[in-house]
């Protein structure tokens, strides 16, 4: 079967090995459709935390099951299903205590393990959730949708309460769309102003701000001097990441979902004198991939996805998804 790996930073090859064969309590799949995440983007570009190379990438996956034994869940061969790609020891405090997006241990496909791009994968079995109602396209999005349902979770997001989502990535559009659902108003930002507007038109937040030296004012007269009670990053960027505290209101919540490498610096009696709440979110649960799935008719799922390339052709294309003048959202690589 064909594969492609990314060796190091900048390269990618298409090779071909045996296709793999299930041990008990697996399941054998077959990949329809793979998601490109930022996660692969910066691997890709030799900045992702926790990574190793060389490494398959791909853990946004739609597939279908070749091969499956008896399970709780009732998951048969020939059965769509969407692949929650964090294997989690199960006995670790986080694992005890109901966090295994936090495990200690955790291994993620495409980051930790090989993932998704290759035409089959032998997966855990206790990982996959039945999918049959769902299309290629939208199963292939159910990860990063859950990302931001974790999120909204972690900030235990209530009715009427004004947010602000930094960065209008894929990440950060669910992030809106799912706090809307949890109603919520919503404040998008980035610099993107293409972005804004999908935010705007597609999404429907509630107001856009651009980024930048007006954000803090733009923002305060939009919510009467009150700021924002939750403020979510989903841009990774050290400069977005040490603004938004200035964007939250007293008693608010940061919730870091982006990730970035390096030190962050905070003015702590800022921080203080608002008894800021900082938390950081990670991966998802089970309960979350669910309520995305239960949710997902409510997301505008084709105008999402914005790049779709084969299988074969996804080397030839994916430096240009790195540029934002592509207009890429979501690039997705479809196997047949």
């Amino acid at each position: 079967m064909k594969y492609i790996v990314c060796e190091k930073p900048g390269e990618f090859l298409l090779k071909e090995k045996e296709a793999p064969v299930r041990k008990e309590g697996e399941a054998l799949l077959q990949i329809n459709k793979v998601g490109i995440c930022g996660t692969d983007l910066h691997a890709y570009s030799g900045n992702q935390a926790f990574f190793t190379y060389p490494r398959i990438l791909g853990h946004e996956l739609a597939s279908i099951v070749l091969e499956i034994s008896e399970n709780p869940k009732g998951i048969k061969a020939g059965d769509k299903v969407v692949v929650m790609p964090y294997v989690s020891c199960g006995t670790c405090i986080a694992c005890r205590n109901g966090k295994t997006n936090c495990c200690t241990n955790i291994k993620v496909l495409g980051v930790h393990a090989d993932g998704g791009m290759q035409e089959q994968i032998t997966v855990p079995a206790n990982i996959l959730l039945p999918a049959n109602n769902l299309s290629d396209n939208q199963m292939a999005i159910v990860e990063p949708l859950a990302i931001g349902a974790h999120a909204i979770r972690r900030a235990n997001i209530l009715p009427g309460e004004t947010v602000a989502v930094v960065g209008c990535g894929p990440i950060g559009i669910g992030i809106m769309k799912l706090a809307q659902i949890a109603g919520a108003k919503v404040i998008a930002i980035d610099m993107n102003e293409q972005r804004l507007a999908y935010a705007k038109e597609k999404i429907g937040v509630d107001h856009v701000v651009k980024a930048g030296e007006d954000a803090v004012s733009d923002i305060s007269g939009i919510t009467n001097g009150d700021l924002c009670t939750a403020v979510f990053d989903a841009s990774g960027n050290k400069f977005a990441l040490e603004a938004c505290p200035d964007y939250m209101s007293h008693g608010g919540r940061f919730v870091l979902v982006g990730l970035s490498k390096g030190e962050l610096t905070y003015t702590h009696p800022k921080i203080h004198a608002k008894e800021m709440t900082l938390m950081c979110s990670r991966n998802a649960t089970t309960e979350d991939f669910e309520h995305v799935i239960s949710v997902l008719n409510q997301f505008p799922t084709e105008s999402f996805i914005t790049h779709n390339v084969l299988f074969t052709d996804m080397i030839a294309n994916f430096d240009s998804w790195l540029k934002p003048e592509t207009g890429v959202i979501k690039a997705t690589v479809t196997f047949n």
